[in-house]
């Protein structure tokens, strides 16, 4: 039996064991930078498989190695990330979350599984591939300013150093058994605004007596789109969104202050600074030309995914063989944001899709919301086509 075929057979041998963890992981989910008891379940998942060393970092994150042949002649390095959301979950399922408003609702519960999963399957192969696996499994995703710059500043892109990275992440909208790629430019980068316009309130009545600060406001959220409409280069794809807005007043009162929440994405580093001072710039002139204080805070957050174009075409070539050319897609440029990106600012970097989707089974919902769920099907591809991907890129040079 060829390695393909002996891969392919480990992932369908080891699948329910594998749907077996993801069900214990949604049933416990925790969230970002509190994952201590999903922490203590993959390590010991890897201890069982005898894996050595195993080693604590950012607080709640596991690194572990696997070493075929050679060890020092290739490193390639495979992320999961283990957070959940503070959602609360509306599946009628017998895994259903248990940790009372938590849910595994963007898929972190399927990488971990699926990334055990490809451990074990590597781990059996160890004496057929040369070089070796790094296998980091990833606390705080869902929250800036990322687990992966945490890991990153502490080391674990060291001792040893990977060639490469790669990662996975659930894709509903693509039918399970399938999986996308994107070359180049993938995701946007995400920064978080945070707005207090402070004027003086007073009955509603009376406008003359008070300086409105939601008048204000309102002016600012217009204006402030001219960010995009007006000064970005069509070419560079950017969103400046405001979902969060507070004043605290009634039909005849007017608030002291407003609070306002927004996140502003993009595609290009420069501009992205460029962005944030025109941004703080117009918001000020606006605001104390009418007569208002502002503070507007800036919190910058992820960078935007870049993936490798040689590894990436690389790997899509490899899934191809492993899956067959129908079901791997193309994917275009996403404005969500990853903090996988802050790895593909470091290394050569390959973020691919899982396809989980099932319309026949009513498994359509989005991440990020309280009905998301996954056909269970794609964690036997997930774990296959990442050893699959992982076993043949250690051969490259």
């Amino acid at each position: 039996m060829d390695i393909k075929q002996r891969i392919k057979s480990l992932a369908s041998r080891y699948a329910e064991d594998t749907i077996a963890v993801r069900r214990h992981l949604h049933a416990h989910p925790e969230l970002s930078f509190q994952e201590y008891e999903t922490s203590r379940f993959v390590f010991d998942k890897l201890s069982e498989l005898g894996l050595e060393p195993i080693q604590e970092i950012a607080e709640t994150g596991i690194v572990a190695i696997i070493e075929g042949k050679d060890p020092e002649k290739r490193v390639i390095a495979l992320r999961a990330d283990m957070d959940a959301l503070p959602i609360v979950e509306e599946n009628n399922i017998p895994y259903r979350s248990v940790s009372k408003g938590i849910m595994h609702a963007c898929g972190h519960d399927v990488h971990t599984a699926s990334l055990l999963g490809t451990a074990r399957i590597l781990n059996e192969l160890r004496n057929d591939f040369e070089g070796t696996v790094k296998l980091i499994f990833q606390p705080g995703e869902e929250k800036a300013p990322g687990g992966a710059s945490k890991m990153i500043a502490e080391g674990v892109l060291e001792n040893p150093a990977p060639q490469a990275i790669l990662g996975q992440h659930v894709m509903p909208q693509i039918p399970v058994g399938k999986v996308g790629f994107k070359s180049g430019v993938y995701m946007a980068s995400a920064d978080e605004i945070y707005i207090c316009v402070k004027g003086k309130g007073g009955h509603a009545a009376m406008p003359d007596s008070i300086i409105d600060p939601v008048l204000i406001t309102s002016h600012l959220i217009v204006a402030l789109q001219q960010i995009v409409s007006r000064n970005a280069n069509p070419k560079i794809p950017t969103v400046l969104s405001f979902g969060k807005v507070i004043a605290n007043g009634a039909t005849n009162v007017i608030p002291d202050e407003v609070k306002v929440e927004g996140t502003f994405r993009t595609l290009n580093e420069e501009w992205r600074i460029r962005a944030h001072d025109k941004m703080k710039f117009m918001a000020e002139s606006i605001a104390r030309g009418m007569g208002a204080e502002i503070e507007f805070e800036i919190l910058k957050g992820y960078p935007f995914l870049y993936n490798h174009e040689a590894l990436t075409d690389r790997s899509r070539v490899l899934a191809i063989d492993y899956l067959g050319n129908d079901r791997v897609v193309d994917l275009e440029i996403w404005m969500a944001a990853e903090d996988f990106a802050f790895f593909s600012q470091h290394i050569d970097s390959c973020f691919y899709r899982l396809g989980v989707g099932n319309e026949n089974k009513g498994i359509v919902s989005s991440v990020h919301t309280p009905t998301f769920n996954i056909d269970e099907d794609a964690l036997e591809t997930g774990t296959g086509l990442m050893a699959w991907l992982t076993f043949n890129l250690l051969k490259e040079n």
